[in-house]
């Protein structure tokens, strides 16, 4: 992504985990800290943008709404803005924390955005160092937002810039006090925007020098991502506006296709959470918008 869109794009998934915090129940994750990085205005803006959104999402939601513009930001949120990027972080955090009692002292989360791990786990600060990747842009935007919160940044953040469609900035890693021990690796709604290659080559870098047992967590489009319109068109929405902003999505991947390109990079696949499974582990007995989006898997994948 270009600068400018990672920022936008870190801020609108942000703007989703306050929303799912402050007003939806139950809750599936819970990012208590995110109402802090957005301003009041902020939060406003997008609020409105999504709402006066709603004609080219759904016209007819959008009239059967029409008086109720806080039942059109639900609708929106629930149905096409939060529920993967809810479940796939509910996923992999409980993951984390299951490797981090097997051994793993390394955190390294790619496009990390607005991401508010070290500050909901203050009490990690001195057994697990965690590496933050993105755009410079993001990251400026992050600190300036940590700092207008007083939020203060634990000794065991750390910043890196990159560019995911180049080589992976292993001398960065390095220079912050990455070492080669055991170590989780977050790569969570980047995959859709590089091309099969890129998302090979990047996952063979980020293995080649951290020791077995170390893992992933990512998600991933299946092969009818492409030509799924999904639960009032919203699969056929999330390709249509990353293409309108810029940014179109590049890459689908069968669960065939997905597990070869792992071997290549010794991984073997630990877990598979299809839309099906998604569905029961996250989304089960509610009864508002929320619920698994179709065509998203979450894999978690370890080193042999």
């Amino acid at each position: 992504m270009k600068q400018n869109e990672s920022s936008i794009t870190s801020l609108i998934s942000a703007f989703g985990r306050s929303y799912h915090s402050k007003y939806d129940t139950p809750i599936i994750f819970d990012d208590f800290i995110a109402n802090r990085l957005i301003s009041e205005e902020e939060f406003s803006a997008i609020s409105n943008n999504m709402i006066n959104g709603i004609q080219f999402i759904n016209s007819e939601i959008g009239q059967q709404f029409k008086d109720s513009p806080a039942e059109i930001l639900k609708w929106i949120t629930q149905i096409q803005l939060s529920p993967v990027s809810l479940a796939r972080s509910a996923y992999c955090e409980k993951v984390l924390l299951n490797e981090i009692m097997l051994g793993v002292k390394q955190y390294v989360i790619l496009g990390a955005g607005l991401d508010t791990f070290c500050f909901r786990y203050p009490e990690l600060e001195h057994s697990l160092n965690v590496f933050e990747i993105d755009h410079p842009a993001t990251q400026e935007m992050k600190r300036k937002k940590l700092e207008a919160a007083e939020l203060h940044i634990p000794s065991n953040l750390h910043f890196v810039s990159i560019d995911f469609t180049t080589k992976f900035p292993y001398e960065s890693l390095l220079d912050n006090g990455f070492k080669n021990q055991k170590t989780f690796f977050s790569l969570l709604g980047v995959s859709y925007y590089l091309t099969e290659e890129e998302n090979a080559s990047l996952i063979l870098q980020l293995f080649a020098n951290v020791p077995s047992g170390s893992s992933i967590v990512f998600d991933y489009a299946d092969e009818n991502f492409f030509i799924e319109k999904g639960k009032f068109n919203r699969v056929e929405n999330m390709v249509k506006m990353a293409y309108a902003s810029g940014e179109p999505m590049k890459s689908s991947f069968s669960y065939q296709k997905i597990e070869k390109l792992l071997e290549r990079s010794g991984l073997l696949i630990y877990e598979h959470l299809s839309p099906t499974k998604i569905q029961e582990l996250f989304f089960r007995d509610r009864t508002d918008y929320l619920s698994a989006f179709e065509t998203i898997h979450f894999i978690h994948a370890v080193k042999k």
